[in-house]
């Protein structure tokens, strides 16, 4: 059982992201390359870069888990380019506000967190809901999980299990959506049939949060 979620384990999530983010930069840009400018990942990957050399750099003991995401916000607004920039910036921010001061957090607190990085996302992007083919895509029914089975269960692990699904279920459905959103909302009808790359990458870094929440969970078996 993962009961929450420190400072240390944040602070990986954020290296873990950066790896999968890296591994995955060709297929994010190719994802782009149909609907977009072609250069999704290699902004996500020079954005993810920059925060964790910053992160590298400071005293993880003594900072807190608003800090580190705060870090990795600014990182974001400075470097990745297009619409994503911004969006990943408040998303990173409105959790780093959530979280201010706080050096753990229970599953409780997480779903806040995601649900306030969900909000800077929908007001940064002019209201965005699901169906439109974006990140939210991939981000409301991972929230919509994690609140259901917060619940009644305290278990992180078990949680973002289900959640991750949902995730990906929601990425998958962006394929037979038109977009209605940014640059690809300019093709219209010929969006269809292209899985959007921001729901891609969200469901990356959702991936990134379980991965470590699942080690730390066999730590403990």
């Amino acid at each position: 059982m993962v009961a929450e979620l420190n400072t240390y384990d944040i602070y990986n999530i954020i290296l873990h992201a950066y790896d999968l983010i890296a591994q995955n930069k060709d297929y994010l840009t190719n994802l782009d390359a149909a609907i977009g400018d072609a250069d999704h990942g290699i902004n996500m990957e020079r954005g993810f870069n920059l925060a964790v050399n910053r992160l590298k750099s400071i005293n993880i003991e003594n900072s807190d888990i608003g800090s580190i995401l705060t870090t990795v916000a600014n990182a974001m607004l400075e470097t990745v380019g297009g619409a994503a920039g911004p969006l990943y910036s408040m998303f990173f921010m409105n959790m780093a506000t959530a979280s201010s001061g706080k050096r753990s957090v229970d599953l409780k607190t997480l779903v806040v967190m995601f649900e306030q990085g969900l909000k800077g996302i929908q007001d940064i992007g002019g209201g965005t809901q699901p169906g439109e083919k974006t990140m939210v895509d991939t981000l409301y029914p991972f929230i919509e999980e994690l609140k259901k089975l917060s619940a009644n269960n305290n278990d992180i692990n078990v949680a973002f299990d289900e959640a991750l699904k949902a995730a990906e279920k929601g990425m998958l459905a962006t394929v037979n959506m038109v977009a209605k959103k940014g640059r690809a909302s300019y093709l219209g009808e010929r969006s269809v049939g292209h899985q959007d790359p921001g729901a891609t990458s969200m469901y990356l870094i959702l991936k990134a949060f379980y991965d470590i929440i699942q080690a730390k969970a066999k730590e403990r078996r």
